[in-house]
């Protein structure tokens, strides 16, 4: 019998202990998986060597799972230090972005390289309530030098719609940024040309833009700018106004087959909800697509910049002109308008079409009111486009060379007849094929440009 109750007893106390064993593994499941007992490290978004201009305020990016608790900054130059920020967070955030600013006053020092020091402790209840703290040291280095930046030499005009060439030097030890800013938002991002620090880029004063402005801005690491106006003169141009009343053969016709083919579902829809969906939403996701495809630019060295005259189909007849302004009307109401940004060549059917420049395929395919589709890339950011042709004769990523026939006229997307939609475009931007056709113009305020800025560059 008592042998009995000591096993009974020993029983008793194996089971309060796997109890005990089993709530200890519990908790320390429940540790290891709590949110509230998160071990991952806050994360501390900023580079560990940067430059600093000491204006602009540096960026640092926090963030942790359970929320950023306190964080305390400090600046060293490595005799002297101060305290930027210390702050314990009563509403915890899990991101938070803090603006670093060089202190105005309790703090001064010769120094160019500064160490800065970032704690950050997260809410968790790891370490014993006490919470993951990650640290991180920067390497800051003063610059307070902005970027060297200057013209060479630019054309002398600007027409609206068309095209001017810009040769400019910019330099910096850590140069990050350089393009040319317009007043309607486009960049232009230039070509380094002939030496190294020099570069080259064409620019485009879109036909639908009253005004044209543009900026060369240059930026480094520290966040120094630099920025010097291109100085033009600025040749306003009237482009053709057309009313063009809509008939129902066309609705029925062109219009209705498109939409069969790209929007199905609008079949039994109005004729001017038709019309409306090709000449505004079909159009623009296919210049959008064109403007893909158009925008970039050259990014190796270029040492010149030649090309032909344009004329890409012989004994043709212009029949509808660049920067045309059309607005459509139905059973004599207003509907829509849209831009033609290009020229249209005819001559007979299924004429050739011929580059007079060489240069690669980057778009060969069906491209909606555009129908078949080609685009050329020449360099520096110019292209030139055909449109409506029947057929193709190269493939994207082909080279082609001057005088090669590429493609035959048709009437395939928005036409009513066999002709070549012809375009040109610099860096996305659509402009007045006729400059491009003119061997005087190209002379003048493109290639003599870049002949003369060579000149100067040697002489520096």
């Amino acid at each position: 019998m008592k042998n009995f109750k000591t096993r009974q007893r020993r029983g008793s106390s194996g089971i309060v202990i796997s109890i005990i064993l089993i709530l200890i593994i519990a908790a320390f499941g429940f540790l290891y998986t709590s949110p509230m007992f998160e071990r991952n490290m806050p994360k501390i978004g900023i580079k560990s060597k940067i430059d600093w201009n000491l204006i602009t305020p540096l960026k640092v990016n926090l963030s942790d799972d359970s929320g950023i608790k306190f964080v305390r900054i400090t600046l060293s130059d490595g005799k002297n230090s101060i305290e930027l920020m210390k702050k314990l967070y009563t509403k915890i955030q899990k991101n938070q972005t803090i603006d670093i600013k060089f202190p105005k006053t309790g703090f001064i020092s010769t120094k160019k390289i500064f160490q800065l020091h970032i704690s950050v402790t997260d809410s968790s209840k790891w370490n014993f309530f006490s919470g993951n703290t990650a640290k991180k040291t920067v390497t800051v280095k003063i610059d307070r030098r902005r970027p060297e930046l200057f013209i060479i030499n630019n054309s002398y005009k600007i027409i609206k719609g068309g095209v001017a060439t810009v040769v400019f030097k910019a330099k910096d030890a850590n140069l990050k940024e350089l393009y040319i800013q317009t007043n309607f938002g486009k960049r232009f991002y230039p070509t380094p040309f002939y030496k190294q620090d020099y570069f080259v880029s064409l620019l485009a004063w879109p036909v639908e833009q009253k005004k044209f402005r543009a900026t060369i801005v240059a930026t480094d690491d520290a966040g120094n700018i630099t920025k010097v106006p291109v100085r033009l003169f600025y040749v306003d141009k009237r482009y053709r106004i057309s009313k063009i009343s809509l008939t129902d053969n066309f609705l029925n016709g062109k219009i209705s087959d498109l939409v069969a083919e790209y929007r199905p579902e609008l079949s039994k829809a109005s004729n001017i909800k038709k019309f409306k969906y090709v000449n505004e939403t079909l159009r623009n996701i296919n210049e959008k697509i064109i403007e893909k495809y158009t925008t970039p630019t050259e990014k190796n060295m270029i040492n010149g910049f030649f090309q032909k005259r344009f004329y890409p189909l012989r004994n043709a007849e212009a029949v509808a002109s660049f920067g045309d302004h059309r607005f459509y009307s139905y059973n004599g109401k207003q509907i829509s308008e849209a831009w033609h940004l290009g020229i249209d060549l005819a001559s007979i059917a299924g004429a050739k079409i011929k580059t007079q420049n060489s240069g690669t395929v980057v778009f060969a395919d069906q491209n909606g009111i555009y129908g078949n589709n080609l685009i050329i890339s020449h360099g520096l950011g110019l292209y030139t486009l055909y449109g409506h042709c029947s057929n193709f004769l190269v493939n994207k990523g082909d080279k082609v060379k001057a005088g090669q026939v590429i493609a035959n006229t048709g009437s395939t997307g928005l036409a009513l007849g066999d002709h070549l939609h012809f375009g040109v475009l610099v860096q996305g931007i659509e402009v007045r094929p006729a400059e491009w056709m003119d061997k005087s113009w190209m002379k003048t305020n493109i290639f003599n440009i870049l002949k003369t800025s060579k000149k100067m560059i040697n002489k520096r």
